[in-house]
Protein backbone atom coordinates (compact mmCIF):
# COMPACT_ATOMS: atom_id res chain seq x y z
CA UNK A 1 0.00 0.00 0.00
CA UNK A 2 1.28 3.44 -0.86
CA UNK A 3 0.93 5.97 1.95
CA UNK A 4 1.78 9.68 2.04
CA UNK A 5 1.81 11.71 5.25
CA UNK A 6 2.60 15.25 6.28
CA UNK A 7 4.76 15.30 9.39
CA UNK A 8 6.58 18.30 10.86
CA UNK A 9 5.98 20.17 7.62
CA UNK A 10 7.54 17.45 5.49
CA UNK A 11 5.97 15.08 3.00
CA UNK A 12 6.79 11.45 3.83
CA UNK A 13 6.05 8.68 1.33
CA UNK A 14 5.97 5.05 2.42
CA UNK A 15 5.16 1.70 0.89
CA UNK A 16 3.65 -0.67 3.45
CA UNK A 17 3.24 -4.42 3.36
CA UNK A 18 0.72 -6.30 5.49
CA UNK A 19 2.68 -8.42 7.97
CA UNK A 20 -0.24 -9.85 9.95
CA UNK A 21 -4.02 -9.67 9.80
CA UNK A 22 -6.71 -11.22 11.96
CA UNK A 23 -10.09 -10.06 10.69
CA UNK A 24 -11.84 -7.79 13.18
CA UNK A 25 -8.95 -8.01 15.69
CA UNK A 26 -5.57 -6.88 14.37
CA UNK A 27 -3.74 -5.44 11.35
CA UNK A 28 0.06 -5.11 11.33
CA UNK A 29 1.80 -3.24 8.52
CA UNK A 30 5.54 -2.71 7.99
CA UNK A 31 7.33 -0.33 5.70
CA UNK A 32 8.76 -2.02 2.64
CA UNK A 33 10.10 1.34 1.47
CA UNK A 34 10.29 4.73 3.18
CA UNK A 35 12.45 7.19 5.11
CA UNK A 36 12.99 4.73 7.99
CA UNK A 37 11.73 1.27 9.00
CA UNK A 38 8.41 1.46 10.81
CA UNK A 39 5.70 -0.92 11.96
CA UNK A 40 2.09 0.16 12.52
CA UNK A 41 -0.33 -2.02 14.47
CA UNK A 42 -4.08 -1.48 14.69
CA UNK A 43 -6.11 -3.55 17.15
CA UNK A 44 -9.86 -3.59 17.70
CA UNK A 45 -11.74 -4.76 20.79
CA UNK A 46 -15.46 -4.78 21.48
CA UNK A 47 -16.29 -2.49 24.39
CA UNK A 48 -20.07 -2.84 24.21
CA UNK A 49 -22.73 -3.76 21.71
CA UNK A 50 -22.44 -0.30 20.14
CA UNK A 51 -18.77 0.54 20.73
CA UNK A 52 -15.37 -0.70 19.58
CA UNK A 53 -12.01 0.45 20.90
CA UNK A 54 -9.28 0.86 18.30
CA UNK A 55 -5.67 1.03 19.41
CA UNK A 56 -2.91 2.35 17.17
CA UNK A 57 0.76 1.68 17.84
CA UNK A 58 3.72 2.88 15.77
CA UNK A 59 7.22 1.55 16.24
CA UNK A 60 10.24 2.64 14.29
CA UNK A 61 14.01 2.73 14.16
CA UNK A 62 15.05 6.18 13.00
CA UNK A 63 18.56 6.75 11.70
CA UNK A 64 20.75 9.76 10.91
CA UNK A 65 19.19 13.09 11.87
CA UNK A 66 15.91 11.33 12.68
CA UNK A 67 17.71 9.34 15.38
CA UNK A 68 18.98 12.54 17.02
CA UNK A 69 15.52 14.10 16.87
CA UNK A 70 13.71 10.92 18.04
CA UNK A 71 12.57 12.32 21.43
CA UNK A 72 10.97 15.35 19.73
CA UNK A 73 9.57 13.23 16.92
CA UNK A 74 7.88 10.85 19.36
CA UNK A 75 5.84 13.68 20.88
CA UNK A 76 5.03 15.14 17.47
CA UNK A 77 3.97 11.71 16.23
CA UNK A 78 1.65 11.21 19.20
CA UNK A 79 0.04 14.60 18.56
CA UNK A 80 -0.35 13.87 14.83
CA UNK A 81 -1.86 10.44 15.56
CA UNK A 82 -4.25 11.93 18.11
CA UNK A 83 -5.38 14.57 15.60
CA UNK A 84 -5.88 11.95 12.86
CA UNK A 85 -7.84 9.69 15.21
CA UNK A 86 -10.05 12.58 16.37
CA UNK A 87 -10.87 13.33 12.72
CA UNK A 88 -11.62 9.66 12.05
CA UNK A 89 -13.84 9.45 15.14
CA UNK A 90 -15.77 12.57 14.09
CA UNK A 91 -16.21 11.15 10.59
CA UNK A 92 -17.44 7.78 11.84
CA UNK A 93 -19.80 9.29 14.41
CA UNK A 94 -21.35 11.66 11.85
CA UNK A 95 -22.76 8.73 9.86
Amino acid sequence: MAFVAQFLGRRLAYTYEVADQVAGERLVMRTAQGPFPMETTYTWATVSESATRMTLRNRGEPSGFSKLAAPLMAGAMRRANRKDLEQLKALLESR
